[in-house]
């Protein structure tokens, strides 16, 4: 143990200024599927990934792997298996009461953005690590270490000045496959990062108020 010594501490005043205006920076971000193939500069993507390796994870194990694909014939593999994918759940496997939820979002299996955007994210969740001499190490709360570096990693994105979007194909196995991870690494998500194309349009939603979404109990 060490003592703590990165800790700030700041007035009510400030304390609420500063909560208040990260609720409006985030409040802005928008999930987009109309990206634009402007380039992106990599140390930006770097320190996103920086944040996202500082997220809190069972036993600090960190089990995370992000591989950051920039390279276009990777990305038109990615497109063609995850529209493979898509279709079959667009014209089969989805049970109707979920594709009447997508609808009003207008998506569906066509994915131009995974070869629009400069950057595809592969977010992997390892179940187990390996040491040197090949031995395993039990990862713990995997899931939800996963889930919280990858919101770390969005909203440290969209505060640099990029767009996103969370796109799960199921299943995803194929990026094992085609970005040569091994079987230990499960994915997680596939992050789409860039400018929103011109023009960008995003449906007309909103979100919950926060006395829907909270009970204080004092």
């Amino acid at each position: 143990m060490i003592p703590l010594s990165t800790f700030r501490e700041y007035s009510a005043t400030e304390m609420h200024t500063r909560a208040f205006e990260f609720y409006q920076e985030l409040a802005r971000r928008r999930t987009v599927r109309e990206f634009s193939t402007r380039p992106v500069p990599r140390t930006v993507i770097e320190n996103a990934l920086r944040a996202a390796g500082t997220a809190p994870n069972g036993a600090n194990l960190q089990p995370w792997h992000f591989v950051v694909v920039g390279a276009a014939e990777l990305k038109a593999q990615i497109r063609a298996a995850a529209e493979q994918e898509e279709r079959e759940f667009y014209n089969g496997r989805a049970p109707q009461e979920w594709l009447d939820a997508l609808a009003p979002l207008g998506t569906d299996e066509n994915k131009p953005f995974l070869q629009d955007a400069p950057y595809l994210i592969a977010v992997f969740a390892e179940t187990y690590g390996l040491l040197p001499d090949g031995r395993r190490v039990k990862h713990y709360y995997v899931n939800e270490s996963v889930g919280i570096a990858t919101g770390f990693l969005i909203a440290t994105l969209h505060h640099a000045g990029l767009a996103t979007l969370t796109h799960t194909p199921s299943p995803m196995n194929f990026l094992n496959q085609i970005l040569g991870r091994p079987t230990h690494e499960r994915p997680f998500l596939l992050l789409v990062v860039g400018y929103p194309a011109e023009n960008c349009h995003v449906p007309a939603i909103t979100k919950k108020a926060a006395d829907t979404i909270v009970t204080w109990m004092e």
